[in-house]
C-alpha cells in the first residue's frame, strides 16, 4: 500500500488531504517541519510526499508534489526545477493529485524505497525519482503497464520492441525503477550511435595501451551497471562481432577488457531494445538467434501514437504543462479543436514528434493554441 508523507503548516489543508487520500485507500503520515520529517524518515521508508510549496522539497529525499496555497506558478516552477514530480494550486484539482499518485504504480513499493535509502555511491546515477510518468489511458498502454508490473520484480531480460519515438527507453526505465534493483545504476549505451571498432570498448572497457588511444584504463558499461540495469538501445545494429561478446557475457555472467586477460565478474540485468524486426534481420543473417533468445525472456511491444489516438490529448496537456514550465511561461490553454486535429495526425515520429509539434505551438501561438495554429505549424 502506497504510503504518503503530509508536509505543511496548515492543519486544515493536512485534515483535507489526509481524509480523502484515506478514503482512496492510501496510507497518510503528517508531519509540520523539517525535523519532524527527518525523525519520520529513520523509521518509515515514504513512497511519496506532498509537501506545502513554503517547504524545500529538495530536502525531503522522496518524490514530491508540491501544493501552492496561492495561485503563485512561480513556486511551482521553481519546485519542478528542483526535482518535484508535479505541482497544485488553488483551486484544487484533487483528481489530478490522484491520477499523479496512481500514475507512480506504487503498490509495489520497491521502485520508491530507493529514495530514501540510497547509498551516496548510487545518488547520481540513479534516475528513479525523476522518470517521467507514462502517460495514457488507453488499453494498449495499459498493457505495457502490466507487463511492467509483472516483469520488473524478477530478473528475467527484456527485449522491448517499437517504432523510433514510441518510448521504449522510457519502459526500460520503469522496469529498472520497478526491480529490486532500483538503487543500483541503470546505465544506458546507444548500440547504433558507437562505430563498430569502439563498440566492444564501450561495452566491456579496455586496458590501457590496448590499443593506440587507450592511454588509461577504462571500465565498460556492463560494469558501470553491475548491480542495477544495463540498457542496450537500438542493438539490431550491434555487429555480428560484437553480439558474440554479449552473447557471453549474458550466458556466463562475466566480462573481459579489451586488450585484458582477466575474466570480471558482472551481476547486470540487461533490457534491449530495437525498433527492427528482429526475427527478419536473424533470417537475413544480420542478428544472431542465440543472442535474441537470450534477450527476449519478455518481449514488450510499444504501440505506435497512431494505435492510441485516444492517449494524444493527455500527452499534450502533460507536454503543455512541461514545456511552459521549462521556457519559464505561462500555462497556454489548447482549443478543443485543435486537440482534435492533433488526435487525427498521421504521427510518423510517434511520441517524439508529437512534443515537437506541442513545443513549436507554445512558441508561435499567442495565449491559445487554436485549430487554426495547428494547421498552420504542423508539418506532416
Amino acid at each position: 500500500m502506497t504510503k504518503i508523507l503530509l508536509l505543511s503548516h496548515s492543519k486544515s489543508m493536512l485534515n483535507s488531504l489526509r481524509e480523502r487520500l484515506n478514503f482512496e485507500n492510501f496510507t497518510t503520515t503528517e508531519a509540520d517541519s523539517m525535523p519532524h520529517v527527518t525523525e519520520l524518515c529513520r523509521t518509515t521508508h515514504f513512497d511519496v510526499a506532498i509537501v506545502d510549496g513554503e517547504f524545500s522539497s529538495e530536502e525531503i529525499g522522496v518524490p514530491t508534489i508540491v501544493v501552492t496555497r496561492t495561485p503563485d506558478l512561480d513556486t511551482a516552477i521553481a519546485a519542478l526545477r528542483h526535482g518535484a514530480i508535479d505541482y497544485l494550486t488553488p483551486p484544487f484539482d484533487m483528481n489530478r493529485l490522484l491520477d499523479t499518485l496512481r500514475s507512480l504504480d506504487s503498490d509495489d513499493s520497491s521502485s520508491m524505497v530507493a529514495c530514501t535509502r540510497r547509498s551516496s555511491r548510487h545518488t547520481a546515477k540513479n534516475t528513479n525519482c525523476a522518470t517521467q510518468p507514462i502517460i495514457g489511458e488507453s488499453e494498449a498502454i495499459e498493457h505495457v503497464r502490466n507487463m511492467i508490473r509483472r516483469v520488473a520484480p524478477s530478473d528475467a531480460r527484456v527485449l522491448v520492441l517499437g517504432e523510433n519515438g514510441t518510448g521504449k527507453e522510457l519502459v526500460a526505465r520503469w522496469l529498472h525503477n520497478k526491480s529490486h534493483r532500483s538503487a543500483a545504476p541503470f546505465v544506458e549505451v546507444n548500440c547504433a550511435a558507437i562505430p563498430s571498432e569502439l563498440i566492444e570498448s564501450e561495452l566491456f572497457g579496455h586496458e590501457k595501451g590496448s590499443f593506440t588511444s587507450a592511454v588509461k584504463q577504462r571500465k565498460g558499461k556492463f560494469e558501470l551497471a553491475d548491480g542495477g540495469t544495463l540498457f542496450m538501445d537500438e542493438i539490431g545494429d550491434m555487429s555480428l562481432s560484437a553480439q558474440a561478446k554479449v552473447l557471453r557475457a549474458l550466458q556466463e555472467n562475466k566480462i573481459t577488457r579489451v586488450g585484458g586477460d582477466r575474466d570480471i565478474p558482472v551481476d547486470v540485468r540487461v533490457v534491449a531494445a530495437t525498433n527492427k524486426d528482429i526475427r527478419n534481420e536473424i533470417r537475413l543473417g544480420h542478428f544472431r538467434e542465440d543472442l535474441y533468445h537470450r534477450l527476449s525472456v519478455i518481449e514488450i511491444d510499444v504501440p505506435p501514437l497512431r494505435e492510441r489516438q485516444g492517449d494524444i490529448g493527455l500527452l499534450v496537456d502533460h507536454f503543455i504543462t512541461e514545456i511552459c514550465t521549462r521556457h519559464d511561461i505561462d500555462i497556454k490553454h489548447i482549443d478543443n479543436e485543435a486537440v482534435d486535429i492533433l488526435s487525427h495526425c498521421p504521427w510518423t515520429g510517434n511520441i517524439r514528434e508529437l512534443h515537437n509539434v506541442v513545443e513549436r505551438l507554445i512558441i508561435l501561438s499567442d495565449e491559445r493554441i487554436t485549430a487554426d495554429a495547428v494547421r498552420l505549424y504542423y508539418h506532416s
